[in-house]
């Protein structure tokens, strides 16, 4: 079974459904699936054959989901890309992934020209049209590898007969974020995103009956199993939000009775301190869910306070096509805890020798099942250094209660030495986040010729009146000398990425 085969299964059970409304227009699983047959055909028209490679530069649309679909049934392997990357961050991608085919809104079409001359594997670029590109065709002028979305799914048919696809066929290539070296690209199978969505569908139970708030980026492996596959293969419906707004998620949620919505915490941040945000709005989330960055305790406690309703935080890289753990709806939820292993996943914590270790030891967290990446494209050492015995080493550091709930302590890059003592950066983000007049905060290492590391902090106020004399009085109440900040800045925001999670790397390019 791969998502493509799902999405028509879903098509007989839930045909004349909503499979997502954008933009207060709604479109039917049928209607969807039609889409998808006619651009998996037009593809193939153009010559696209069964593992070619076809980059995505598309922002949260209809577009996005009807190429993600049409390319996976045509036996193609997508590289979804940001489509804000600057042009050198772009052209590196293409080159490494040997993309064939790009599809990409029409806004960013010019940028795709300039480089295309530094590609030599690309054949054609397929233009989708948004109201403001509209105005201006001469981009498109000129171009014999150019032709537009429309055009594709036209000389396309409904009736589709494509290759068959082995479950260990690469469907996906997603590039990590890179926070070492450049960006490498993650190959996930039919099995890895086909079971991944399954597991996360059953553990979170989505049914047909949820409507799914769609805001993270679809490019993004958390939006792309939580928010888009694993509804559409239940049959919900999805409320695709080009780009996150509080009011927005206010007014779509009270509008049609949203009942799952998934983000990063920055996000729930965002909407706990947005003025005007009625807890009214929100009544008819069933579940929230929390992933991409460790959320703040006091934040999680505030935003279930004000608006009811539960938080699920969980855990996922994208080497795991991402989803590895997950608070459980059934039982308990351990608030700053990533929940258990979801179904068919296996995690556990180990030591330097690759020895699982007991329960309160922090050590690193790997992972297993059949959602585990078969390797980086083209870097078969890394592959071999970071799937070990099967195992996934994740390189974060993890602890595990008698319970069988995971916390996460850090990123093992992220930990800071001071004086021969670990500091995680989280455990001094959590104090800071407890203040009530902190809105944001990131922690991270600085040399000191002293004691090795420092810690330093970064820190967004919504009272201008607090001074880093204050917040240092409030650490030396809540942490160990050693934990306690060298020095504290104050920044209007801090620099988060196209998910909204805070990049602490680019804080210490700030700073080093």
């Amino acid at each position: 079974m791969n998502l493509s085969d799902r999405l028509t299964q879903a098509v007989e059970k839930y045909g004349d459904k909503p499979a997502f409304i954008f933009e207060e227009e709604e479109t039917t699983y049928e209607q969807l699936d039609d889409a998808v047959n006619r651009f998996a055909s037009g593809l193939q028209a153009m010559g696209i054959q069964k593992g070619d490679h076809i980059a995505l530069l598309l922002g949260n649309s209809p577009y996005f989901i009807i190429s993600l679909y049409g390319a996976m049934r045509a036996g193609a392997t997508i590289i979804p890309i940001n489509p804000i990357y600057t042009p050198s961050e772009i052209v590196y991608l293409l080159s490494n992934g040997d993309v064939k085919v790009v599809v990409a809104l029409d806004l960013i079409i010019p940028i795709v020209e300039k480089i295309e001359g530094q590609l030599e594997k690309l054949e054609h670029i397929i233009v989708c049209e948004s109201p403001q590109g509209k105005k201006d065709k001469q981009q498109q002028s000129g171009n014999g590898k150019m032709r537009t979305f429309t055009n594709i799914l036209a000389i396309g048919t409904p009736h589709f007969l494509g290759p068959n696809l082995d479950e260990d066929d690469t469907a996906v290539i997603l590039y990590t974020s890179g926070t070492t070296g450049k960006p490498k690209g993650a190959m996930l199978t039919h099995k890895n995103l086909y079971s991944n969505a399954f597991d996360t569908a059953t553990y979170l139970k989505m049914s047909k009956e949820d409507v799914v708030v769609t805001t993270l980026p679809m490019f993004h492996v958390f939006c792309l199993t939580v928010s888009l596959n694993a509804p559409l293969m239940n049959g919900a419906t999805l409320l695709i939000v080009p780009k996150f707004s509080p009011s927005d998620i206010f007014q779509l949620v009270k509008t049609y009775r949203a009942t799952v919505f998934a983000g990063v915490p920055t996000m729930y941040n965002f909407l706990l301190q947005y003025e005007n945000g009625n807890p009214e709005d929100l009544k008819t989330l069933r579940l929230c869910i929390s992933g991409g960055a460790s959320m703040p305790v006091a934040l999680l406690k505030g935003f279930e306070q004000k608006f009811k309703v539960i938080i699920s935080e969980g855990y996922g890289l994208s080497e795991a096509s991402p989803v590895t753990c997950f608070n459980p709806l059934d039982r308990p939820r351990k608030p700053g805890s990533i929940g258990t292993s979801i179904v068919n996943v296996e995690n556990k914590i180990v030591n330097e020798l690759g020895e699982e270790l007991p329960p309160h030891h922090v050590g690193e967290l790997i992972v297993r099942g059949p959602n585990v990446m078969k390797g980086y494209y083209k870097l078969p050492d890394d592959t071999m250094n970071t799937i070990r015995n099967g195992w996934l080493y994740t390189g974060d550091l993890a602890k595990q209660d008698g319970d069988g709930y995971f916390y996460i302590v850090d990123r093992k890059k992220d930990t800071i030495i001071v004086g021969g003592y670990n500091v995680y950066p989280r455990e001094v983000e959590e104090v800071l986040y407890n203040h009530e007049d902190v809105v944001e905060v990131a922690v991270l290492g600085v040399p000191d010729p002293d004691v090795g590391e420092a810690v330093k902090c970064f820190v967004v106020v919504k009272n201008n009146d607090i001074t880093e004399e204050i917040l240092l009085e409030y650490c030396k109440e809540h942490l160990a000398k050693y934990k306690i900040p060298s020095s504290i800045e104050f920044l209007e925001e801090l620099p988060k990425n196209a998910t909204g999670k805070i990049l602490r790397r680019a804080l210490k390019t700030q700073v080093l």
